[in-house]
This record gives structure tokens, sequence and C-alpha cells, in this order.
């Protein structure tokens, strides 16, 4: 078991200072949904996906496990890298598959969870390389190990987070990193009712709206913040023009916030909401007209049965 870093912990607090020095003196304010995940985070986003609200963990573990050996015969990958990868909890339906696979190389920011996720996977698969790399998928693909019949896993629908010019980069940062006829495995939820949307991310055991304020407790802890999480309600929207899901921290009275660390202020307004996360949805032909753009080919697009949430299958051409 090998592990690369790219981003250590000094490299993360300068990126944790700069995006919220720039999120809180913008207008309307905004926080990347990246700082969600420290421990804390990371343990109640493996709650919210055993939620009976949230839809996407099951059906995707439900197509993976349909279709993992049709992705194994597409694509003969000896190399199975995942983007994003947490505790890669969905990535043994792909190493059962993928019988000529020689190495696995989980890509995070967060050591402690492919430390522990690798120790599990090298247990119960010894003859299998696990090559850990922490890094930011969205500047350390360029560190991705070449050769070896690639397939990158990019699921969750984490690519949601990412509005479409993010989207048009990280494609574009990809393709430049696989050789042709290598393959991108890639999540995407698809648009549907906002009944059925906004419950995913506004669950009624209140554990989402835990995930959204542990935000301000990371900015407390990590750059002497001195937020008062309680202050904050969540909320979470539909956003028909965009077809996204917005989480926002709305204020329930005004408020002046101290960032110690940075010498910040930032001032809210009673009622004013700041925005967290987007989370978009995708159409068929959106999703293969992005990929083509970046120069890929969908080959391959699979739906659970609902037809809620699709991963697809895409060629480097």
């Amino acid at each position: 078991m090998n592990l690369e870093v790219h981003l250590d912990a000094d490299e993360l607090a300068r990126t944790l200072r700069a995006d919220v020095t720039t999120g809180l003196t913008a207008s309307p304010k905004w926080l990347p949904p990246k700082w969600f995940y420290d421990e804390r985070g990371s343990e109640l986003f493996e709650q919210i996906t055993e939620l009976p609200e949230y839809y996407p963990t099951r059906c995707e573990r439900q197509i993976l496990a349909a279709h993992a050996d049709g992705i194994a015969r597409h694509t003969h990958a000896r190399t199975l890298i995942e983007l994003g990868s947490g505790y890669s909890t969905k990535t043994r339906l792909l190493l059962e598959a993928l019988t000529g696979l020689e190495t696995f190389v989980p890509m995070d920011v967060s050591p402690s969870a492919l430390t522990d996720a690798a120790v599990r996977i090298t247990a119960e698969y010894p003859g299998l390389t696990v090559h850990n790399i922490v890094g930011d998928i969205t500047r350390h693909l360029k560190f991705l190990p070449s050769g070896g019949d690639r397939l990158i896993a990019f699921l969750g629908g984490t690519i949601g987070n990412f509005d479409p010019a993010e989207r048009a980069a990280f494609f574009a940062d990809v393709r430049a990193v696989l050789g042709e006829g290598e393959h991108l495995l890639l999540g995407t939820d698809l648009v549907k009712s906002p009944s059925v949307l906004v419950p995913a991310y506004d669950d009624a055991a209140g554990v989402t709206a835990e995930f959204n304020r542990n935000v301000l407790h990371v900015l407390n802890r990590s750059l002497g913040a001195d937020f008062d999480p309680a202050a904050f309600e969540h909320v979470a929207l539909w956003d028909a023009e965009h077809e996204w899901i917005e989480m926002r921290l709305r204020a329930t009275r005004a408020m002046r916030v101290t960032v110690a660390d940075i010498g910040l202020t930032a001032d809210f307004a009673d009622g004013e909401e700041m925005r967290t996360e987007i989370s978009a949805k995708f159409r068929r032909e959106g999703v293969r007209a992005e990929l083509a753009e970046a120069g890929f080919e969908l080959d391959h697009w699979w739906t659970d049965p609902a037809g809620m949430f699709a991963v697809s299958l895409s060629r480097a051409i």
C-alpha cells in the first residue's frame, strides 16, 4: 500500500483561508461544499446515504450491482482510479467484477479515509496493489499514474457540485489524463420532481441540516471563527432554471461574525442566506454533449428501474 501526498495540511489550510475570504466577502455569500467533510461531516454524510429520503446512493449501488460485470467486459481495466473515493464503500462491486485488475488508485483529500479504506481493501484483495493519492481532484489529476488500461470512476453524483464551467474544466482535465480508448465511469443524478428532490436534501430527521451547519463548526475550529451554528437554519430549494438543488444557511438574526485567523469580519442580516452547495441534476443528452465537448464518446447509459439516477460509461476518443 503506497501513499502519495500532493495536498498537505499547510496547503489545505491555505486553500481554506482563501476560500473563506472570497466566499464571505462575496455578495451573496457562499462557501464551497468541500469544507463539509471533516471527520464529523464525513460521518454525517454516511448517515445521510442511509436515510429513506436520500435515494442516490441506493440507486447507484443498484445500478453498479446490475452492471459491474458489463463494465468489466467493456473496459478490460487493469487499473481502477476512483476520484473523491472517501471510504470506497461502493468500489467493492467494481473490484469484484474487474477480475483482471492489478492496481487500485483511490484519490481523496482525506488521508485518514484513504488509509482506512486501503487497509480493508488490501485485506480483502491481497493480490491487488493499492496506490493512495492525497489530492484535490480539481488540481492534481496530472499526478495520476499512467498506463494499465485505466478506468476512472467518479461516482455518487458528485459531478453535480460543479457548475457548468467547472464541469467543462474537470472533464477536460480527465480527458487530458486518459489515453485513447480508456474509460470514464460517471454517476449522475437525474432531473425529477422537486417533491422527490427537495426531501433528499432536507430530511425529516434533520441529519442534512446538521451536515450543512457542520461547515460552520469547521470554520470555528480551523480558523478561529465565532459562528453560532444554532443561529442558522438549513435551507434546500430547487432552482428550476439551472436544474439544481441549492443548499443554503439562513441567518435567524442579525449578527457579526469574526474569523480571527484571517482578520475578517462578516455581517449577516436577519434572514440573509449563504449558499453552501449546488447539486446539479442531469439529462442524458446534456451529459452526452458535455462529455463529447471534452473528447469522450458516451458508450453506455444505465439507470435504476425507476429512472432516478444514471451511471454512464464513456470512452476517450
